[in-house]
């Protein structure tokens, strides 16, 4: 059983190979969530996350013969980054299954770290069952993303840190994946401060440690932005840990994940990936769950593909009310579509885009439905367009 030393060990493995991240408060969040927020950095890491804690700790233990052999791993990007990066450092072969569903930001830096890519499969377990197959066929050394001791123990070293630099924390809030972290953080949590409360945080979407601690059968869906923890089923290891040591399991969805994403953006001005702002996400979703408390929150990692973190912002401006659509029945006669645009101009929003519709509208045939995409200032700034607009005898309403 994994215990306090072998982090402590790990800790030392890691000295110089990995980054003593940042582990500080955030005002701002802290007045937003009613409760004080400490942000743990690990997407400041070189590869971006976590994960390369556990992958160094598993690699410079390994025996020459088995460094000779090469390593092979399992991910949907961040542990793939972690392996492929420190098997790089020590001079190892290592090849790398990736489901084909992973941002290809992941697949290039992986890449990138010298490692030999394969995608295979569209989950994580079709994924994991072709690494194993390489390993069996090729004589690789299998570097399970999760359920080794090596790689939890590299993970806990977050918890040493997070309580060094704010040892009076109440809460750590923590995502869950396959649950490497949350069990390597929890066994050297625990130890440190016996009353300590550990929350682990998986997506709606991926219940799987949820379903197996609570007995629940909660369905299991297909894809979720925060990929990094999308994980059909937990390690048997990192399962028993969890239960002995987890006080509690919160579930989040996408929109808080996203609304996450975004206010990380915005007032901390750090970059992190859907997995990494789970922990944000519960607290933004559970507020009386984490009231007056000290809470420490793992960014865990910051590797997001670009095109999706663009999506992520651009429908945040929509839930903020900063961009908004609003439909402008008018006659279809010269002249009014200026008018319309210099009522909205009056008002002092931007106009984004414009569209007529004339034929797919149920209007009379002398009319058109202006539809008009606004940048605005929030939802108070949007009622304001609409009553200027009506006032000058438009038909208008938010879409």
């Amino acid at each position: 059983m994994l215990e306090r030393h072998d982090i402590e060990a790990a800790a030392q493995r890691l000295t110089g190979q990995v980054l003593d991240t940042p582990c500080v408060e955030s005002r701002t969040l802290s007045q937003l969530t009613g409760c004080q927020v400490f942000l743990k950095f690990e997407n400041l890491q070189y590869t971006a996350s976590f994960k390369e804690r556990g992958a160094c700790n598993k690699l410079v233990q390994l025996s020459a013969e088995e460094r000779a052999r090469g390593v092979v791993a399992m991910s949907a990007g961040n542990h793939a980054q972690g392996v492929a990066y420190h098997a790089q450092r020590l001079g190892l072969r290592a090849v790398i299954v990736m489901p084909r569903f992973t941002p290809g930001v992941k697949v290039e830096r992986t890449r990138g770290f010298g490692a030999e890519v394969v995608l295979h499969g569209d989950t994580l377990d079709e994924a994991r069952a072709h690494a194993r197959e390489l390993s069996a066929n090729e004589g690789l050394v299998f570097v399970h993303p999760y359920d080794d001791e090596a790689i939890i123990a590299g993970q806990g070293t977050v918890a040493l840190e997070m309580l060094r630099a704010q040892p009076d924390l109440d809460c750590l809030v923590v995502a869950i994946g396959g649950g490497g972290l949350i069990a390597g953080m929890a066994t050297a949590a625990k130890a440190i401060r016996p009353g300590i409360e550990i929350i682990g945080v998986q997506t709606e979407r991926f219940p799987s440690m949820y379903n197996a601690i609570k007995g629940t059968h909660l369905p299991m869906g297909v894809s979720t932005i925060a990929e990094g923890i999308a994980v059909a089923s937990p390690g048997q290891i990192t399962q028993a840990i969890v239960r002995g040591l987890v006080d509690d399991l919160l579930l989040v969805d996408e929109g808080d994940i996203e609304q996450a994403i975004v206010m990380l953006l915005e007032i901390e001005k750090t970059l992190v990936e859907g997995a990494g702002s789970a922990g944000l996400a519960a607290l933004i979703k559970h507020p009386q769950r984490f009231a007056g408390k000290k809470v420490g929150l793992v960014l865990s990692g910051g590797n997001i593909d670009p095109l999706l973190l663009a999506s992520i912002i651009e429908r945040g401006m929509v839930r903020a009310g900063r961009l908004a659509r609003i439909q402008v029945n008018a006659r279809d006669v010269p002249g009014n579509l200026a008018r319309i645009t210099a009522i909205v101009a009056e008002a002092g929003a931007n106009i984004d885009e414009v569209h007529h519709q004339r034929a797919f509208t149920l209007l009379a045939a002398q009319n058109v439905a202006v539809e008009l995409v606004l940048q605005t200032r929030g939802r108070e700034h949007i009622a304001e367009v609409i009553r200027q607009l009506q006032a000058h005898g438009f038909e208008a309403s938010l879409v």
